[in-house]
């Protein structure tokens, strides 16, 4: 094996010690959005946030992907205050306003052209973690503006459903397809959080949100009204539970034994929202199996912590 495949592959393994690390978050698209940038700034042990970027997104809460970045860039504003955590004001970061219009022009924005600055003072030594919890057009067009940073940085996405899914019709891959085609085909260390078949498993309820986390502080009190709020609405049933798919991202990156993972070669996403297969393609980390109640066990944990 050759110095370069030996630093790629060193690059798919699990880090150790402290980490350099950028998410990038659709943060009021969902309930889960909040979960992981709070979790992430309880893990200050292990994670040294450097940036954290808007994500667009478009459904019924907001009007148009620009909007939706909008929204998430408040709402990422919103939990910094409610943890007391304005230190971080000033390493947010607006993203895009659109989708890639194709697979080889970016969208500028705030995110993607601090995410390509930043990377770029990075190694294939020593790479830069990014954490994308969104569609993943800000970290594409990155790409875009510097291919050079391919091979600086290590992209942790959730996005996608598992590889033997019936379909691949997923929220954060399905929104800006030729984001994840550029992403999955640029050669950098990917590892995929798989969302149905897979992540769909990390949920919580009403009872083990109330019993761990209400009274805690303003902050789990304003986690638990959100999501309490919109499993009942979005759920026909009265035992619903919610998934809380963004902390398994974040989850990767941490020591503990959280989850299980294999190399496998980067599928090729499709836009009729399946995916193709090529054996002979460069390989990424696959998570299929999260370890639902540790990873819980410290998230809530942790966020109960919070002053």
């Amino acid at each position: 094996m050759n110095q370069k495949d030996f630093l790629f592959f060193q690059r798919l393994s699990k880090p150790e010690g402290k980490i350099d690390v950028v998410l990038d978050t659709d943060t009021y698209n969902e309930v889960d959005d909040q979960f992981a940038l709070a979790y992430m700034l309880c893990r200050k042990d292990r994670i040294n946030l450097k940036a954290i970027c808007a994500a667009p997104f478009h459904n019924a809460k907001s009007d148009n992907p620009a909007d939706g970045m909008e929204k998430s860039f408040q709402e990422i504003h919103h939990i910094l205050n409610l943890m007391g955590k304005e230190e971080y004001a000033g390493l947010v970061y607006r993203g895009s306003t659109e989708w890639l219009p194709d697979e080889e022009t970016p969208v500028h924005s705030e995110a993607a052209d601090k995410l390509a600055e930043l990377a770029f003072g990075y190694s294939p030594e020593k790479p830069l973690y990014i954490v994308a919890i969104g569609a993943i057009t800000n970290v594409a067009s990155a790409l875009l503006i510097k291919p050079e940073i391919a091979d600086r940085i290590v992209i942790v996405w959730l996005g996608g459903n598992a590889h033997d899914w019936p379909d691949n019709k997923e929220f954060n891959c399905g929104q800006d397809v030729a984001a994840a085609r550029v992403v999955f085909g640029c050669g950098a260390a990917v590892v995929q959080l798989p969302c149905a078949g897979v992540v769909s498993g990390f949920k919580t309820t009403a009872g083990e949100l109330e019993m761990f986390l209400r009274g805690k502080n303003k902050l789990c009190d304003y986690l638990v009204d959100i999501v309490e709020r919109d499993g009942a609405a979005e759920s026909p049933y009265k035992t619903w539970s919610r998934i809380i798919w963004d902390v398994t991202a974040a989850g990767w990156l941490l020591e503990e034994d959280f989850m299980r993972d294999k190399l496998v070669p980067a599928p090729i996403p499709q836009y009729d929202h399946h995916y193709s297969f090529d054996p002979d393609r460069h390989f990424i980390r696959y998570v299929y199996w999260i370890n639902r109640d540790a990873l819980f066990e410290d998230l809530f944990e942790k966020l109960a912590q919070v002053q």
